[in-house]
């Protein structure tokens, strides 16, 4: 049985994709980090970068403790790995994957995170960023369009790790600034995904557990954004 601790964000769905399609028994566990549970004493002995996903899996495969990982990367790599779907144990196949997977860690994630602080969270427009923001993930659009011209997926015919990791940072393009009518490939790509029964699910999890997805209080951007050194030193 797999512990999910979870919120209904790109990182968080990732795993709630994963899941779904694999059908690997989960319990699901809330973590409202606009209330700040992501820095409970329990959570932060699973996560310690205070950082939602995190997963303990209470039946590894060496037969001992139960694992914890953070981190949805690593995550979605231990799952594949656990279950052997969605990852091929074919040499170049694997490495085409986790390069697409790291791509995402590294650039789309970030970047889009980035524009959407500027364009929907800051408490002032400061156009530089903006343009930096939405234009490096326009940039990112376009990469990844490339790379589907001439494949059904990210690395070829098969579903992967890869594009669960890279779908739930597509799905809120709009507040990105970006059109997916610009992005003939991702929107072929995104639509075939978005269909799948086992991300209907998952976004249906979210709905539940965070209906509508509100917009940000003024507290919860307290939370999210004013931490520093001393939220982990607790100086």
């Amino acid at each position: 049985m797999i512990d999910l601790y979870y919120w209904t964000t790109p990182n968080g769905h990732k795993i709630t994709l994963f899941l779904e399609e694999a059908g690997l028994p989960y319990t699901l566990h809330p973590i409202n980090i606009g209330k700040g549970e992501q820095f409970q004493p329990d959570f932060l002995r699973i996560a310690p970068n205070n950082r939602i996903p995190a997963i303990v899996d209470n039946t590894p495969a060496d037969g001992g403790e139960p694992v914890s990982i953070f981190e949805s990367g690593a995550i979605l790599l231990y799952l594949a790995e656990k279950t052997g779907q969605f990852l091929s144990t074919d040499l170049r196949q694997r490495v085409d994957t986790l390069q697409w997977l790291f791509w995402q860690m590294a650039g789309l994630g970030p970047m889009a995170g980035q524009n959407h602080h500027f364009t929907q969270y800051a408490p002032e427009q400061v156009p530089y960023a903006i343009d930096r923001y939405v234009k490096e993930t326009a940039r990112l659009y376009a990469v990844l369009d490339r790379r589907l011209a001439d494949r059904a997926f990210i690395t070829g015919d098969d579903y992967t790790i890869a594009d669960m990791a890279c779908y739930p940072w597509i799905v809120p393009h709009e507040r990105q600034r970006q059109s997916l009518d610009d992005f003939p490939n991702i929107k072929r790509w995104f639509d075939v995904i978005q269909q799948r029964p086992a991300t209907v699910r998952a976004y249906e999890i979210a709905e539940r557990i965070n209906p509508s997805q509100p917009p940000m209080s003024d507290e919860a951007k307290k939370v999210l954004f004013g931490q520093d050194a001393s939220t982990v030193s607790g100086r």
